[in-house]
C-alpha cells in the first residue's frame, strides 16, 4: 500500500524527470536547402602553397605565439527531412568545414563569425548573415607538426600544436552564401558521412555521431 506522502513524492519526482528531460532535449531548426541562395565571388586561396609549407609556418609560429587555435562550423540544412552538412569542396576529393585559424588572442565566437563572413559572405561586406553559434560539439587536437588529429590529447603529449573547436551554427530561415569560385559548397547527407573517414577524413565522418544528441525540427 502506498501512502499519500509517497504518492506525492512520486508525482514530484516524475515532474522533475519531465522537466530535466525537456531541458536536455535540445532542438535544432533545419530549413530546406532550397531556402538558401548561392552566388559566387573571387577565389579564396590558402595562405600556404603546399602541405609542407603549412606545417613549416605552424612550426615557426609555434615558437612565437604558441599553439595554433582553429575553429570550424557545422552548417545544417535538410532535403526531404534528411539532415545535410554544408561542406566546401576543392577539386574532386578534398572536403572541409568552413572556418580556419584564429588570430592571436581572438575570441573563438568572434573569430568564427569573421571566418564565416570571409569565406561565405559577400565580398563587399553587405548583407552579412547573422551567424548564430548554437553549441560546441567537438574538440580535436594535433599533437605534432603532422596531419593526424585526434578527439583527445594523447597521454605522452604535453604541448599540442593545434586545437580545433567545432561549433554547430544555427542557420536562419533564409540566407545568401557567396562561394569562392575555386570552391563548391555541397550538401552532404549524414548517412554518406557516417563511418566514411576515407572519403571525408576523421573529423567530418564523426559528425553523424556527435550530432545524434540533438533533435531536429524540419521546417
Amino acid at each position: 500500500m502506498i501512502s499519500q506522502s509517497q504518492d506525492t513524492n512520486n508525482n514530484s519526482f516524475q515532474g522533475i524527470k519531465k522537466i530535466i528531460s525537456k531541458d536536455l532535449d535540445k532542438i535544432i531548426n533545419l530549413y530546406p536547402l532550397s531556402n538558401y541562395t548561392f552566388g559566387t565571388k573571387d577565389p579564396l586561396y590558402e595562405r600556404d602553397s603546399s602541405v609542407v609549407n603549412r606545417f613549416q609556418r605552424m612550426r615557426d609560429e609555434f615558437q612565437t605565439i604558441g599553439m595554433r587555435r582553429s575553429v570550424e562550423a557545422i552548417l545544417l540544412v535538410h532535403e526531404h527531412n534528411l539532415p545535410h552538412v554544408l561542406l566546401l569542396q576543392l577539386g574532386n576529393t578534398f572536403f572541409k568545414l568552413p572556418g580556419g585559424e584564429l588570430n592571436p588572442d581572438e575570441d573563438h565566437i568572434d573569430g568564427l563569425k569573421r571566418l564565416l563572413n570571409e569565406t561565405l559572405g559577400k565580398s563587399d561586406g553587405s548583407s552579412q548573415n547573422n551567424w548564430l553559434i548554437e553549441d560546441t560539439i567537438g574538440n580535436w587536437w594535433r599533437p605534432n607538426f603532422e596531419a593526424p588529429r585526434y578527439p583527445y590529447i594523447p597521454a605522452h603529449v604535453t604541448k599540442p600544436k593545434e586545437h580545433i573547436k567545432l561549433y554547430l551554427v544555427q542557420l536562419g530561415e533564409k540566407a545568401i552564401f557567396a562561394v569562392p569560385r575555386n570552391y563548391k559548397l555541397v550538401a552532404a547527407p549524414l548517412f554518406e558521412l557516417y563511418d566514411n573517414a576515407q572519403g571525408y577524413g576523421p573529423i567530418i565522418s564523426s559528425l553523424p555521431q556527435v550530432l545524434s544528441r540533438f533533435s531536429f525540427f524540419y521546417n
